[in-house]
């Protein structure tokens, strides 16, 4: 059964592309946010499996917004995404309750079942 994901980016364009990207590579995205109100509505709502986290949302901190979805329990697994690289975030993807961290480049269902297990 494929993975339902929900993905929060405040990029439009990006969250168009990634959706594709999953979409053919057999992933069932249940849903896109762009803000962080939004993402905790949306995970509530749809109870994705995985939930992939832009670490930077415009005004918001995707950081925070990680631990707000690890303590509500409904995003499934969290992931934060960024283009920023894993030693620019450091102790933060450590710290955020996420399960792990995708560069926005390597970005796919391997990289994402590979964090989850």
């Amino acid at each position: 059964m494929p993975l339902k994901c929900l993905i929060v980016d405040d990029h439009e364009g990006f969250l168009a592309s990634a959706a594709e990207l999953l979409s053919l590579q057999g992933m069932t995205i249940v849903g896109c946010a762009s803000s962080a109100d939004e993402a905790l509505r949306s995970a509530d709502s749809l109870r994705p499996d995985v939930t992939l986290v832009d670490v930077e949302l415009g005004d918001e901190d995707g950081i925070e917004l990680a631990h707000r979805l690890t303590d509500a329990g409904t995003a499934g697994d969290v992931i934060l995404i960024s283009i920023r690289t894993r030693d620019e975030l450091g102790d933060l993807i450590q710290d955020s309750g996420a399960v792990g961290f995708i560069h926005k480049d390597g970005l796919d269902v391997a990289a994402i079942t590979n964090l989850i297990g």
